[in-house]
């Protein structure tokens, strides 16, 4: 079974669709006969994506487009959905997954975390706003996916405007999914993409092989896929180092940092080290 909007001659819109998970959605999406365009700020990436997708479509070139923009520009979001719009006529599927990951310090220079929050936060408030509105009245089953991540959630120590901005997406979609079943006439429904240690661009830092723990883009999307068939909202994927059992384990107990009222990040305070081990002991 596949979602009702995965059907040939719908048409998905993918940011960061040059690379990555992206690029694997895109892929996918082609195969199934749906119309494509990727989005991504580098065009020679662009070109050599838009080349292979052109390969694997039913339609091939007829069915694929692609555009240089930078999603933290409201103005090149805009001119992306002007295109579509006149190369289409209207979007179904977007997939709001351009992000990046340089690093960051709490006390570390303001540009990159406006780079980082302008990106990763910034682009998926961008992308939706621009698509939202038209994707509706179409009145056609659509999904808008925002790729987030586990750090949104649990905000591990190391990458403050990482965490912070995924912080943002999930409250984002959340706000989202409850604005569109809220919404008359609506057949738009929103998730929240929270992968797992996937071996992309973004996470290779100079590796050419995959490493053992991580997925490949083409096996999240895989997940992602079967979860979007069973209406899955929080679409949390595992990877081959990480089980759901722990992330569910790991996300309670920041949770729990709040209704336990310990200290915020406890599960890596050293006076807590050994209650986590214990709440998470057994799982596999």
């Amino acid at each position: 079974m596949s979602h009702a909007a995965l059907v040939p001659n719908a048409v998905a819109v993918i940011t960061g669709g040059a690379s990555g998970i992206g690029l694997a959605a895109a892929s996918h999406f082609a195969k199934l006969g749906l119309k494509v365009c990727i989005a991504d700020h580098d065009d020679e990436k662009l070109a050599r994506a838009a080349e292979l997708l052109t390969y694997v479509a039913p339609g091939g070139s007829d069915s694929i487009m692609s555009l240089a923009v930078d999603v933290s520009h409201r103005a090149d979001i805009e001119k992306l959905e002007a295109a579509v719009l006149g190369r289409f006529g209207g979007t179904d599927v977007l997939m709001n997954n351009a992000g990046i990951q340089p690093g960051s310090a709490m006390f570390g220079p303001l540009d990159a975390w406006q780079r980082v929050l302008g990106v990763n936060l910034w682009g998926i408030v961008n992308g939706t706003q621009v698509f939202a509105p038209g994707m509706i009245a179409r009145r056609r089953p659509g999904l808008i996916i925002n790729t987030g991540s586990k750090q949104g959630i649990t905000t591990p120590p190391g990458d403050p405007a990482y965490n912070v901005a995924k912080a943002g997406v999930k409250a984002f979609t959340e706000a989202l999914q409850h604005e569109l079943r809220n919404t008359p006439d609506c057949r738009i429904s929103a998730h929240l993409l929270i992968p797992g240690f996937v071996f992309t661009g973004l996470t290779a830092r100079g590796r050419t092989e995959k490493p053992a723990g991580a997925w490949t883009a083409e096996q999240t999307v895989d997940f992602m896929i079967e979860s979007l068939a069973r209406g899955d909202f929080y679409i949390l994927c595992p990877d081959n180092d990480v089980p759901r059992a722990l992330d569910e384990k790991r996300i309670l107990w920041a949770a729990g940092d709040i209704t336990e009222n310990r200290p915020p990040l406890s599960r890596w305070h050293p006076d807590y080290a050994e209650a986590f081990k214990h709440f998470v002991d057994g799982v596999t």
